[in-house]
């Protein structure tokens, strides 16, 4: 392996023949890289910390730090992240807490641009993009394929739903709908589905034209979110059920 001369790798750590650990790096005992990974220079890894092949890992990055929650009082948990991820510079992910689940995840495939923060025993899914200085309070999801915009915090125990965009500079305090394009102009609002989005992960004209129709329901008929969801369940296709189902789910109510 790789492994420059002013990085210090605890005794248990391990790091697998392929792995390139760059200057000044820290990585803690019970620290699992796996195959391929590439941390440039100045990373931090420490707590019960597993991450999967093929990461690249910029300077000043912080993961499975100790969760900014007073009530962590040193319990052993945990942080998973999968394969191929590009993490940029400084940002942190903090592992779980016990009484959050005990593990923070970040899935496979995904950008976590610079200063990033993914809190507590948050679940990041797979080829999410998070940019600049996008910041997720404990316990967030993140399904997949969803991009949430730069400067944009999202609160405690909020779900952005798969394939959604979330505009630069949008404070999420309620679940985001999948599928959609969610902004903040004066207010956050749902504009829609996420059209161009959608059609650059290869979304057929018919997809298409079926969420669209299950949004004009949700977002400009005149009938109450309940309706909706019993109309939207009317449409073909697994995309109006994924949409009225996560509806009927949300514990923190939609942006509409």
């Amino acid at each position: 392996m790789s492994v420059h001369p002013s990085a210090i790798v605890a005794q248990g750590a391990v790091v697998p023949q392929s792995c390139t650990v760059g200057p000044y790096c820290t990585l803690g005992s019970d620290v699992v890289l796996g195959e391929g990974c590439n941390l440039v220079s100045h990373v931090v890894i420490d707590g019960r910390t597993r991450l999967g092949a093929r990461n690249v890992i910029y300077p000043f990055t912080s993961i499975g730090v100790a969760p900014q929650d007073l009530k962590y009082q040193g319990e052993p948990t945990e942080t998973e992240i999968g394969d191929d991820n590009t993490i940029r510079e400084c940002v942190t992910i903090s592992r779980g807490t016990a009484k959050g689940g005990g593990v923070t995840r970040v899935g496979s495939g995904n950008l976590l641009m610079a200063y990033v923060h993914i809190g507590h025993d948050s679940q990041v899914g797979s080829h999410c993009i998070l940019a600049n200085a996008a910041t997720l309070a404990g316990h967030v999801v993140i399904e997949d394929y969803a991009s949430v915009g730069a400067f944009s915090p999202i609160h405690q125990f909020c779900t952005v739903g798969q394939y959604a965009f979330i505009g630069g500079g949008t404070i999420v305090t309620q679940d985001v709908l999948p599928f959609s394009l969610t902004s903040s102009r004066r207010e956050n609002k749902a504009f829609g589905i996420n059209k161009v989005g959608l059609t650059r992960r290869g979304f057929s004209p018919e997809r298409l034209n079926t969420l669209q129709k299950a949004f004009r329901l949700l977002l400009s008929s005149r009938i109450n979110t309940s309706q909706a969801v019993e109309k939207i369940r009317e449409l073909a296709g697994e995309d109006a059920r994924i949409v009225a189902d996560f509806i009927e789910r949300s514990q923190r109510g939609i942006i509409k």
